[in-house]
C-alpha cells in the first residue's frame, strides 16, 4: 500500500467515504485478515481516516476493535501483528485530544509514542511516516509516553479559571474540582465529562 495516498486521492468522494467507512469491516467479513492488518498499519490510511470530515480518530480507533474477532485473536499466526496493532490503537487513543485540535501533529505524536517498540508493523508505519513528503515533525526517538505507559487519559475542560483543588472519590470513578472561577465541577473519569 505504498501508493495508497495516490490511489485514494484519485477516488471520488463517494468512493473515499465507502472505502474508509466500510472496507475494514469487509476485509474482516471476507476473512482477509492479512489485508486488514496491513491496512491498519498503513500511515496513509490512518491519516486519511482521521482527516476525512465524516470520520476521525474515534472512528479509526474503532477499526482496531475489529481485531477482537475471535478468529484473529485466537490465531497464533496473527499474535504479534495484533499486539503491534493494539499498540497503535492505544497510541491513537492517547493522542486523540491533540489530533482533534491539530491533525498536523499526527506524525510527530505517533512517531514519538511508537519508536519504543521493535515490531515489524510499527517499524513499517514509522518508515512510512519518515518518508512522507508532507510537512510535519517526526520523532527519531521515543519522547512521549508510549501506549500502555500510563499518562493522560482525558482532558477535563469546563473551568474558566485556575483549578485550585481536586478530590478523587473513594471508588476512583469521580473527580471533584474547585476553581478560582467560583465553580465546583463533578467529573466522570470513565467518560471525561
Amino acid at each position: 500500500m505504498s501508493n495508497f495516498r495516490t490511489w485514494f486521492n484519485e477516488q471520488s468522494e463517494e468512493a473515499q467515504e465507502l472505502f474508509l467507512g466500510k472496507y475494514p469491516r469487509l476485509l474482516l467479513e471476507g476473512n482477509k485478515y492479512t489485508e486488514l492488518c496491513q491496512l491498519l498499519s498503513n500511515y496513509y490510511f490512518i491519516e486519511a481516516k482521521i482527516n476525512h470530515p465524516l470520520f476521525g480518530v474515534q472512528e479509526l480507533i474503532e477499526d482496531y476493535d475489529l481485531l477482537d474477532n475471535s478468529e484473529i485473536r485466537n490465531n497464533s499466526e496473527y499474535a504479534e501483528t495484533v499486539k503491534a496493532l493494539k499498540l497503535i490503537q492505544r497510541a491513537l487513543f492517547s493522542l486523540t485530544h491533540i489530533i482533534f485540535k491539530d491533525p498536523k501533529q499526527l506524525k510527530g505524536q505517533l512517531s514519538a509514542r511508537l519508536t519504543y517498540f521493535d515490531l515489524p508493523e510499527i517499524k513499517n508505519l514509522l518508515a512510512q511516516i519518515a518518508t512522507d513528503k508532507n510537512i510535519g515533525l517526526y520523532s527519531l526517538i521515543g519522547s512521549l509516553t508510549p501506549p500502555g505507559g500510563g499518562g493522560l487519559i482525558h482532558t477535563l475542560k469546563g473551568h474558566s479559571g485556575w483549578v485550585n483543588a481536586i478530590a478523587l472519590t473513594p471508588d476512583g470513578k469521580t473527580v471533584i474540582s474547585g476553581s478560582s472561577d467560583n465553580t465546583i465541577k463533578i467529573w466522570d473519569l470513565v467518560t471525561g465529562t
